[in-house]
This record gives structure tokens, C-alpha cells and sequence, in this order.
């Protein structure tokens, strides 16, 4: 179970070596700030203070209360959560107790608050980890494969493969070649905007970096904010970074760079955070002090005119109207050589951990998860993300859903995201405080680069 307040040792994070979606590798020093993911890591706004401890969310629920009278809490499946925010963790209920109605086998959920989760991930999993955990795929799943610290499921993927694309499957797969992760979604991080003020307005779709800028300075012409911007979690920059280095540099320099293959001095890099450095007058003052919740309240609120962020985003348009006035747009082209071929688009899922108590009911759950049953079950509460099974009915979704699936499928390159690509001792020790650290105080990138390549070097090579 997560330990409230527990700080990740720097003994077990060292043990870890390389690779998964954010890897969880350790640094020499314990970290003390929060492994950055999507909208489920480490606080920013005071990257060196220790973890808070769970909230109220963070207590385990039993599921479901109404188990059929055979199911007993010995035959229990039980499952690590970080889907804590109010709708994700009512999508996830949902899904668990369909599960239960199903096949008469109880889920006990551990939910723990997102920062919680990844700031705790490594203990965890080393300890008495629950069943069946939550996380991610591509590298960070890779990285606790590669410890041990997770069983391979080649034989549930036998069973299941054929509903997955390649794509999924390349994704749920570790460096040894075996499975260790069922997908139930993912999600396009893209520009959102509210139809409803370009069209008041009379505002365009960029489509260069130069169409951007334009739009953002008429955007402060008219008293809007351009850019709703937050960073007090410590990750929601990283999707900036990721994009605007994708659109610079491309895929390949990217993926390269998260895997401490290429210099942070490169005058490549540098160029990213000079375009970065100019674009910052566009955004919100104070990022550091907001969450990305109150940074697309904003958007919601027709304060601001746009927000890069996940398509989670709409969990903060609750009303019916709102939310489908909702629409997005890919990041703008800044080098034509790249144009808008590569996009950011995580995918989520859950594992099973190295020694579950209950491995026949686990699996039994991972099989109901990789089906679009179980998909179309969560997005009914939460539909801000696709399914990631063939035979979900998306005959359901949404206008955004279904723009969503388009973009991500027509995308030549897809990456999982800065923390989910590169390793997390350096995603959380250095990519948090330095990003935040460059949104502070802009003017010396030099400097920073500099440092950022240091702390690579001694976390990569050693």
C-alpha cells in the first residue's frame, strides 16, 4: 500500500536502472520533487518540498458494494489507483464494479492523489504492492519490467492481442520482449479553444508559429489572455517543451534527447527555449502558483483564449453547453522541415505487480479492462479520451472524441509524453525545477542548459 508521506529512498531508486514511459531510475540523491506525467505527477510550485500526504482520496474503497453473496474478500482483486480526481475515479468505479457484476470477484481499490501515486511509485512497488496498478505505457512500463517489479502477461496478450493495433501492443511491451501492460485509452494533448470566442472574435486556426503569434497579440488586443498556463504540478510545461521541440527539432532529436543521447547545449535545444523565452508574454502570470484545474477554468470562463493541454481538459467544462463548444487544434508548424507530423498522445492502462496475491483474478480483470466494453464503460463518465480496444463502439463519442481519434491516427510520429519518455529521476530531479526554473526567470538559457546537461551526465552515464 502507499505510505502517506513516505519519501522515495535514494537505495531503492538507485536499484532501478533504465526505461519505461517515465522511467522511475534513481539518482544518486533521493529527488525530492515528484515525478512529472501527465496530469498525474509531482507537484512544481515547490519542486524541493517533500510529498504531501494523501488526501482524503488516498483511503482505500472496497468495491462494489453490491457483490454478488459468493464473493468474499479472500478471492479479492486488488488494485493501486491514481485515478483520483472526482471523474476519472468515478469512470474507474464504474469499470470495477461492472467488473464484479460480471464475474462475482470484488475489487478492493487503493486510491491514492496523483502526485502521491508517482512520488511513492518505486517504494511501492517494492513492498506489498497491490494485484493489479495503474500506470503507463511505452518507457515508464518498460523501466519497472525491467526491475522485476512487474509479471509479464504474454500469455493474457495470447488472449487479447488480436483486439489491439501493432501500435498498442509495441507500446505494452518491454525491452525483453514480453508484455507487462493492458491499455485501456489515450489522448491527444493539442491547442483548445472555445468555438464560440473565435467566432465572436473572428480569430483563425493558426497554422505557422508566425500565425500563432499573430493571433496571440490580437488576442491581447481584445483584453484575452492568449495562453491559459499552469504549472504548480510540475508537468503541464513539459508538455510545451515536448511539442515545441517535436515541431523544432523533430521526432527522432526529440526521443534522442529524452534518452540522454543528446546535449542539452545543443544550439538546437537552445532555439526551442528562445522560441519559448518569446512566446512567454502570451501566457498566464503565475504559473508556478496555479494548477492546470484553475488554468482551464480560465479557458472555461472565456478569460483566456486557448490552452495547450491534454483533452482531460474538458473534465472542467461541466456544463453540457460548455463542453461542446469545446475544440481543439495541433500545435502550429514552427519548422517546415516537420510541419505538424508528430504529437504527444499517452496511453493508460494497468499492470500486474511482481507477486500478486491473487494472479487468476488479476488477469481475469486485466482481460475485462482490454475490452471495449470496459473502455466504453469508463469513457461513458469521463468521454475526454478514446479506447484504446478495436471492438469499443465508438459509434458513442463525442464530436472531440471522435477528432481526437483522427489526429492521433493521422500523426506520422506519437510520443507518450517528457516523463513517460525519458527517465523519471531525470524527468522529476531536473526537468521539473529546470522548466519551472526557465519559467521564473527567462533570460539565461545558457546557464541553464548548461546545468540541465551536467545532471544528465551524472544521472545517464554516471
Amino acid at each position: 500500500m502507499f505510505a502517506a508521506g513516505l519519501l522515495i529512498g535514494p537505495s531503492l531508486l538507485a536499484a532501478c536502472a533504465g526505461g519505461a514511459a517515465t522511467p522511475t531510475a534513481a539518482p544518486a540523491a533521493a529527488p525530492t520533487t515528484a515525478p512529472a506525467a501527465k496530469p498525474t505527477t509531482a507537484s512544481a510550485a515547490a519542486p524541493t518540498t517533500a510529498p504531501a500526504a494523501p488526501t482524503a482520496a488516498a483511503k482505500p474503497t472496497v468495491a462494489p458494494t453490491t457483490a454478488p453473496a459468493a464473493a468474499t474478500a479472500a478471492n479479492a482483486v486488488t488494485v493501486g489507483s491514481n485515478y483520483s480526481d472526482a471523474v476519472p475515479r468515478k469512470a474507474m468505479q464504474d469499470v470495477f464494479d461492472a467488473f464484479t457484476k460480471k464475474t462475482g470477484i470484488p475489487v478492493t481499490v487503493n486510491t491514492v492523489d496523483h502526485n502521491t501515486y508517482q512520488e511513492q511509485i518505486n517504494t511501492y512497488l517494492q513492498g506489498k504492492p497491490d494485484d493489479v496498478f495503474a500506470w503507463f505505457a511505452g518507457y515508464r512500463m518498460q523501466f519497472f519490467a525491467a526491475q522485476g517489479l512487474s509479471m509479464q502477461i504474454d500469455d493474457l496478450w495470447q488472449k487479447v492481442g488480436s483486439n489491439y493495433s501493432d501500435a498498442m501492443k509495441a507500446a505494452s511491451t518491454g525491452a525483453d520482449g514480453h508484455q507487462y501492460f493492458v491499455p485501456i485509452y489515450n489522448y491527444p494533448w493539442a491547442v483548445f479553444y472555445r468555438k464560440s470566442v473565435f467566432s465572436e472574435k473572428g480569430y483563425k486556426i493558426p497554422k505557422t508559429l508566425d500565425d500563432l503569434n499573430g493571433l496571440a497579440s490580437q488576442m491581447q488586443k481584445d483584453s484575452v489572455v492568449p495562453f491559459a498556463f499552469a504549472d504548480k504540478q510540475g508537468w503541464p510545461a513539459m508538455g510545451t517543451f515536448d511539442i515545441m521541440n517535436m515541431r523544432t527539432n523533430g521526432y527522432d532529436f526529440h526521443i534522442s534527447l529524452m534518452a540522454g543521447k543528446e546535449s542539452w547545449t545543443d544550439p538546437k535545444v537552445k532555439q526551442v527555449f528562445t522560441t519559448w523565452k518569446d512566446m512567454l508574454p502570451f501566457h498566464q502570470d503565475g504559473a508556478l502558483g496555479r494548477d492546470w484545474q484553475e488554468a482551464g477554468q480560465a479557458l472555461a470562463g472565456k478569460q483566456a483564449g486557448m490552452m495547450l493541454l491534454g483533452t482531460f481538459i474538458g473534465q472542467q467544462f461541466t456544463n453540457k453547453a460548455d463542453y461542446d463548444d469545446l475544440d481543439f487544434f495541433p500545435y502550429p508548424q514552427v519548422n517546415a522541415q516537420y510541419d505538424q507530423d508528430s504529437i504527444d498522445a499517452p496511453i493508460d492502462g494497468f499492470m500486474l505487480s511482481k507477486s500478486p496475491k491473487n494472479v487468476e483474478g488479476a488477469k481475469q480483470l486485466l482481460q475485462f479492462l482490454s475490452t471495449g466494453e470496459a473502455q466504453m464503460v469508463y469513457l461513458a463518465s469521463d468521454p475526454t479520451s478514446i479506447a484504446a480496444a478495436k471492438d469499443a463502439k465508438t459509434d458513442t463519442y463525442t464530436p472531440l472524441q471522435k477528432k481526437a481519434q483522427e489526429i492521433i491516427g493521422s500523426a506520422k510520429h506519437i510520443a507518450q509524453f517528457l516523463d513517460r519518455d525519458t527517465r523519471p529521476d531525470f524527468a522529476s530531479t531536473v526537468m521539473i525545477p529546470s522548466l519551472q526554473q526557465f519559467l521564473q526567470s527567462p533570460s539565461d538559457v545558457d546557464t541553464l542548459l548548461k546545468s540541465m546537461e551536467d545532471q544528465k551526465k551524472s544521472i545517464f552515464i554516471g
